[in-house]
């Protein structure tokens, strides 16, 4: 017969055996909106290059367009520090490219940053580290997470694992793989995660964020492995607006096989690639092979999307709408 405390201990081992999920599920926050329940901000990507680039120019004209909209919150598409990374929470590179250059008041609010493939190529755990947020408290990094904004849901997603290149062919470049590996149950367990997490998504309007490109007409052009995993999952499930970065342009192009929008904010630094393939004209609705950043104000009934260039002016804009039931 078990004594006591070996009964005790059995017991113990059994409640956390059946708390550990069987996947990791995607942390969720929420954030707050305005008393009206409109929510503004601001996209910007692949900008880390200490001010470099119009880098502190793009970040000028944000802080000037984010005063006006009165914006909520910046997202960070990824790449947000080049060209390899950070070394470590200590890297200068955090201060040097982001908190001294995003210095505008309207700047001053919650940033949420998925990771680029850039990024990868240093300390991945550096940039998910709570010691970046105690140096700048605007920074929040996850490999993938949920914000829950009322109306909206944004669902951030780590889409650099998806990519075959950066395993079978990483050239001279070295990728922090921790916490990644076995890749295939890292990558089917998003999957099914992001899944679950629309399915029972209530809000209005889904957008998900993630650092590839599903479509681009850019330098990188459609990211295959995405194409054939992830966008079944957005088509089904009603998603709204796909957002990355990745190609260094802006760009939005529409779906003529679902609702789905696919806009692409790559401008915070280096851009004018000069490579852009040809593209269905019904379905490229617009095309900038330059810096800038791109603004979305979202209410119950409608979604705003403006592009803006390196000086501020206005290159698109795009509108979409729901109808909204008064209760009986």
């Amino acid at each position: 017969m078990a004594s006591p405390l070996v009964s005790i201990a059995l017991i113990i081992i059994s409640v956390a055996v059946l708390l550990l999920p069987c996947r990791a599920e995607l942390r969720q926050f929420v954030q707050g909106t305005k008393a009206d329940r409109s929510l503004s901000f601001l996209v910007v990507g692949d900008w880390g290059r200490r001010g470099l680039y119009n880098q502190s120019h793009v970040a000028v004209q944000m802080g000037r367009t984010g005063e006006k909209l009165d914006i909520d919150l910046i997202i960070s598409t990824g790449d947000n520090f080049y060209d390899n990374g950070l070394t470590g929470v200590n890297d200068p590179a955090f201060q040097e490219s982001f908190t001294n250059i995003y210095t505008a008041p309207s700047l001053q609010k919650q940033w949420y940053n998925v990771l680029g493939n850039h990024d990868y190529r240093g300390d991945v755990e550096a940039q998910l580290s709570p010691v970046l947020t105690g140096i700048d408290s605007r920074w929040l990094c996850l490999r993938s997470f949920i914000v829950d904004a009322d109306i909206v849901e944004f669902f951030f997603l780590d889409t650099t694992p998806f990519v075959d290149k950066f395993f079978t062919d990483p050239e001279d470049h070295h990728y922090d793989w921790s916490g990644i590996l076995p890749r295939e149950k890292y990558l089917k367990n998003l999957l099914m995660d992001v899944d679950s997490a629309l399915k029972t998504s209530i809000a209005k309007w889904k957008i998900v964020v993630g650092h590839h490109t599903i479509k681009s007409a850019g330098h990188h052009g459609n990211t295959k492995e995405l194409a054939g995993t992830l966008l079944p999952i957005l088509e089904a499930n009603n998603v709204d607006l796909y957002i990355n970065g990745h190609d260094h342009c802006l760009e939005h192009i529409s779906s003529s096989k679902s609702a789905v929008q696919f806009l692409t904010s790559g401008g915070g630094s280096k851009a004018w690639r000069g490579d852009v393939s040809w593209w269905n004209p019904q379905e490229m609705k617009f095309y900038y092979d330059g810096q800038g950043f791109m603004s979305l104000q979202i209410t119950e009934s409608a979604i705003d999307v403006v592009f803006y260039d390196v000086f501020g002016d206005v290159l698109h804009k795009w509108s979409t709408f729901q109808r909204v039931y008064s209760a009986i």
